[in-house]
């Protein structure tokens, strides 16, 4: 399974739990930390962990080894660590607050909104 493969598993896991803004940044040269990361937010603690596990569970089926979860209890910013994707779902407030699109911005955005299916 290739990165992008991996990207469009956890962009549509992430837009089936209603995730908002979601946004793909492309890491090659950028960092050595991973290739892409995705990045989106919910508006309530319950929602950011519905969020991380519906991408965990998606992963686990599609035989993506999820290599770390971090932050899941408290909700305020969950990282799946997918090895070649990096994902980062926030609580509203605190997506905000660190700004990783800013942190990042030399990093060209993904075009997800091709791989999310149609409502």
């Amino acid at each position: 399974m290739t990165e992008h493969d991996i990207l469009r598993v956890v962009v549509q896991a992430a837009d089936e739990k209603k995730a908002e803004n979601i946004v793909a940044l492309n890491m090659k040269g950028i960092s050595l930390v991973a290739d892409y990361f995705m990045i989106c937010h919910g508006n309530s603690e319950k929602q950011v962990q519905a969020i991380a596990r519906e991408i965990k569970e998606k992963a686990e089926e599609h035989h993506i080894p999820v290599k770390r979860l971090e932050g899941f209890e408290e909700a305020k910013w969950i990282l799946v660590d997918l090895g070649d994707v990096v994902v980062h779902v926030f609580h509203k407030d605190d997506r905000a607050y660190y700004n990783l699109e800013r942190l990042w911005g030399d990093a060209p955005l993904e075009d997800v909104a091709s791989q999310q299916p149609n409502d």
